[in-house]
């Protein structure tokens, strides 16, 4: 589902990742963890197109993201769900109207993205906060606003940066529950974390970056 074959990439003259090679199979849910500036977050960002490799290859749901034309990357990210540790939710929005907006860009039709956006509510345990503003909300809520987006659109795939970075340790224990059921309805999930807390006895393999390479493999 996921496939790094020798990929290296720099910012400017800076080394970032260097000759990664890894994968992750379809359904399965795995870490990449390391210090801070490991490269964690680029080796997500290159996974759904906002960031490309200087060198290697890259398969993502059967795409060959070296093969990628701009035009296509859109087509790309409606198999890619994204979440982010600081959230980028839009604070003059609803609840509701943050997560429909996803599939308003894929010229939904009304009813449709009403049915869905109502059934992710229900999965994250936020229908009573539809009409809420983000600002209202407290971490753990806004970050179950950001899974329900991502997870609006049906992605193959799910990423997350950090999603417990801000979250106390009840609050990230809920997070983690929500993305172990998406995960066993068959999604595959991709989450990076400095915290070992998230994947210790998980029995999850586990990626580690040091020094811009992949170190080592092991299970959680």
């Amino acid at each position: 589902m996921i496939q790094f074959s020798n990929v290296t990439k720099y910012y400017e003259d800076d080394l970032i990742l260097k000759d990664i090679s890894f994968t992750v199979d379809k359904g399965e849910m795995a870490y990449v963890t390391g210090p801070s500036g490991a490269g964690k977050s680029t080796l997500l960002k290159l996974v759904y197109c906002d960031e490309r490799p200087d060198e290697g290859k890259i398969i993502v749901a059967k795409w060959d993201l070296s093969k990628l034309k701009q035009r296509t990357i859109p087509y790309l990210r409606r198999n890619v769900g994204v979440i982010f540790q600081d959230f980028r939710l839009l604070v003059n929005k609803t609840v509701f109207e943050n997560i429909a907006l996803a599939l308003r860009i894929h010229d939904m039709n009304p009813q449709e993205i009403k049915d869905q956006v109502n059934n992710v509510l229900k999965e994250v345990k936020l229908k009573h906060k539809a009409g809420t503003y983000p600002q209202h909300l407290s971490g753990g809520e806004q970050q179950r606003v950001v899974i329900g987006r991502a997870m609006v659109s049906k992605p193959t795939v799910l990423l997350a940066d950090e999603p417990t970075g801000n979250l106390d340790p009840e609050t990230s224990k809920i997070i983690m529950n929500l993305f172990r059921e998406i995960n066993a309805r068959g999604t595959t999930v991709l989450i990076a974390t400095h915290s070992d807390l998230l994947y210790h006895g998980s029995g999850r393999r586990v990626f580690y970056l040091n020094n811009n390479q992949l170190d080592r493999e092991s299970i959680g």
